[in-house]
């Protein structure tokens, strides 16, 4: 199945020092702001360029607070679903509960360019987790980049991850435990082919600073070409890297259940 071709590719090392990876959380797509809010979502937004993901074409898509994107309506869902199985179209680079209502740093996003070609990013930098004022901060990005003629490359941007899980998800008032973050894709049909999730996702500890599967500092970068994902380039992992991620490949990561915020 190439999902499983995808994954072990990541497992094994697909990886570059070439190209147009870029450094931890780029600057700019600043220019507009989702005003301070738990589970918060824009309206459509223009991306600026035709994406074609899965052979549907997209111009416009929805920047949802728990770090997320959307592309078939707006999602306020705080407890991150197996992207696996979901019925969403849906790009995720750190699916968790965020709040910005009291501290850290309101989402931002918008058009610019990047590798030379235009671009639409999303910035979660030093963002919060639910519920209350914390100390421990997220930071990370998303990036889509026009390779023409509905060609696009997904790009996720990792500064640093020190929270995983908001309380109404169960975890602990330090934002560990629980069901905590998943990371990926999905065209929504459940169809293997058409969905994708990073070594680590909905594991305890896995994607924290220092963790098994530390996303930060890194970049990770999806090619998507004739409506196709290509399996993913992470940047310049450490060597001890290389035995993680091929250890998640034995890991099945539990079903997230959905909790309501009280």
């Amino acid at each position: 199945m190439r999902n499983a071709k995808i994954i072990a590719a990541f497992a094994v090392g697909v990886f570059s020092t070439t190209g147009a990876l870029a450094a931890p959380v780029v600057q700019g797509f600043d220019s507009n702001t989702l005003a301070r809010n738990d589970d918060g979502y824009t309206s459509l937004v223009d991306i600026g360029f035709i994406t074609n993901f899965f052979g549907n074409e997209y111009t416009q898509l929805y920047v949802n607070n728990n770090g997320n994107v959307t592309f078939d309506s707006p999602q306020g869902t705080y407890t991150p679903y197996d992207l696996t199985s979901t019925g969403r179209v849906i790009i995720a680079p750190f699916f968790a509960d965020v709040d910005t209502r009291s501290a850290g740093n309101p989402v931002t996003y918008g058009t610019g360019t990047y590798d030379g070609q235009a671009a639409f990013g999303v910035n979660w930098v030093d963002v919060d987790y639910y519920y209350g004022s914390h100390t421990a901060h997220n930071s990370f990005q998303l990036l889509l980049v026009d390779r023409d003629n509905g060609d696009f490359d997904i790009i996720f941007n990792y500064d640093t991850i020190q929270w995983e899980t908001g309380t109404a998800s169960q975890g602990n008032s330090a934002g560990l435990g629980g069901y905590s973050a998943r990371a990926g894709y999905s065209n929504g049909t459940g169809n293997a082919e058409t969905f994708f999730e990073l070594p680590g996702s909905a594991v305890n500890g896995a994607f924290l600073d220092g963790g098994a599967y530390a996303l930060a500092p890194q970049s990770i970068l999806f090619q998507v070409r004739n409506g196709q994902v290509l399996p993913p380039i992470p940047s310049v992992p450490e060597p001890e890297t290389y035995a993680m991620l091929l250890a998640g490949l034995g890991i099945v990561s539990a079903a997230a259940r959905r909790r309501r915020k009280v």
